[in-house]
């Protein structure tokens, strides 16, 4: 049995530096984060073990200072928990603001803006609370629903997967020829890397396991991905939810994970298969 992982896979830069300013602002005093600072379960167990408290909505955070997570906010929301008292702390990733700041632009412009992401997102929220109009579409169906406008300004949630966004932004040019169209491409770098090593992990393998929390969105795409190119996909949150039965008549084995997973998750459910490997190759010796 062979076990191949991705060339990138796992925790990326913007979610490392959210958990380090989290543990590091929690040794000096209370805090509490509001929402999920990541979207992975061992990550926020760890961070409620150090103390820290999440809520859902600053009326309750019961400590000084609120944490906006790497997902980013609104102006909108981060002013409505100042006016309560509360200091503000902004784990925002870097490439979330950017986008912020590029949707600002083709507003200021004069594009009528377009997110292509998922409308109950965090992060799409936190892109949108802020404006008087706008539309989100994730499919060609949100597309026909589009009411035609004179400019149309289209970024994307930094998480999407890059073709499927530039595949919607042809449609939007196709179902609107008289429209002008402005794309900005915000997806991240790390999402792009990971989806293209995932491409050919999948490519290489009978089996493919995306390990990654259960809400979070790029690990799902990473899982749709794989399914494309591998027969057999599975998604787990940690290596207590693989299954032996998975991966009988599997001789190569590929690992990948989402940007918010630890890689001692990913360590573990290598070893487990290292384990497994051992395991059958006995089982042949023996038979």
């Amino acid at each position: 049995m062979k076990i191949i992982r991705a060339e990138h896979l796992g925790m990326c830069f913007g979610v490392r530096d959210a958990i380090a300013l989290a543990a590091s602002t929690a040794q000096r005093e209370p805090l509490t984060i509001l929402g999920d600072l990541v979207h992975n379960e061992t990550v926020l167990a760890s961070l409620r073990a150090q103390g820290i408290q999440f809520a859902q909505n600053a009326s309750s955070v019961a400590t000084q200072t609120a944490m906006i997570t790497a997902h980013g906010a609104s102006e909108r929301a981060m002013n409505e928990t100042r006016r309560r008292g509360l200091n503000v702390l902004e784990a925002t990733c870097p490439l979330v603001h950017s986008a912020h700041r590029k949707l600002a632009t083709l507003v200021r412009e004069g594009f009528h803006p377009i997110i292509i992401g998922k409308r109950d997102h965090v992060e799409v929220r936190g892109m949108t609370e802020d404006l008087n109009e706008f539309d989100v579409v994730l499919n060609e169906t949100d597309i026909t629903k589009l009411q035609a406008r004179p400019r149309f300004g289209i970024i994307a949630q930094t998480t999407q997967p890059i073709e499927r966004v530039r595949q919607l932004v042809q449609l939007v040019r196709d179902h609107f020829p008289k429209s002008e169209v402005r794309f900005i491409d915000t997806v991240c770098q790390p999402t792009k890397q990971r989806q293209s090593a995932a491409v050919e992990l999948a490519k290489q393998c009978d089996t493919v396991v995306v390990i990654g929390g259960a809400h979070s969105n790029n690990t799902h795409e990473l899982v749709k991905t794989c399914a494309q190119f591998c027969e057999r996909v599975h998604h787990v949150q940690t290596a207590a939810d693989l299954r032996a039965e998975w991966f009988c008549g599997t001789e190569t084995i590929g690992i990948t994970a989402g940007t918010s997973t630890p890689d001692e998750l990913i360590e573990q459910v290598t070893a487990w298969f290292e384990a497994l490997s051992v395991s059958v190759q006995r089982e042949r010796i023996f038979a």
